[in-house]
């Protein structure tokens, strides 16, 4: 944070809202750094399930975007400035960007799925940070988890098998979950 905080929320020391405004800092450089990933996905998704993909992301940019203003209105609410600036996205993320471009509706629902299961281990982990300092903060980083975990089912949906294996299963970045999507793939893009 550039500077600490004068006041926060009543019941909070000025120190626990510091802390927890940070831990909301890092999800708020996720959650725009996501919310450009899937627009970047949208615009570069070909195949023949395109529409389907195309169609199915537009909705969900629309919930990240309200999910990065909570976010960014909790941390002033904390008195801390949220920063929300491209450099400070790239500044403050902790992954490398998202590494594929033009691509096949499933080499991108795969990148996604592995996007997804990083993205979704770290607001786990806000969650659990923020539970004994402010069940608020606590509960807005539940409800979006909520959020984000049925997105990801319904990437994982066009990845899973009528046995209930995923294409996707034991790739570890996001250039071999595509590969995994693409080779396992029940119709070829």
């Amino acid at each position: 944070m550039a500077t600490s905080p004068k006041f926060t929320i009543p019941g909070l020391t000025t120190k626990e809202g510091e802390k927890l405004a940070g831990i909301l800092q890092e999800r708020l450089n996720a959650l725009n750094d996501l919310h450009l990933t899937l627009k970047h996905v949208h615009w570069n998704v070909v195949g023949p399930h395109f529409i389907a993909v195309h169609e199915m992301i537009d909705p969900h940019v629309d919930e990240v975007i309200a999910m990065v203003d909570e976010t960014a209105e909790r941390i002033a609410t904390l008195g801390v400035s949220p920063l929300g600036t491209p450099g400070a996205i790239v500044n403050g993320r902790s992954w490398e960007d998202y590494s594929l471009g033009r691509a096949t509706t499933n080499e991108h629902l795969g990148a996604l799925d592995e996007v997804y299961v990083n993205l979704l281990k770290d607001h786990r982990n806000a969650q659990e940070a923020t539970s004994d300092l402010d069940p608020v903060t606590e509960d807005m980083i539940i409800g979006q988890q909520r959020q984000l975990e049925l997105f990801h089912w319904f990437i994982r949906a066009h990845l899973e098998s009528t046995g209930g294996k995923l294409s996707t299963d034991g790739a570890s970045s996001e250039k071999k979950a595509a590969q995994a999507a693409h080779d396992n793939a029940d119709v070829t893009d």
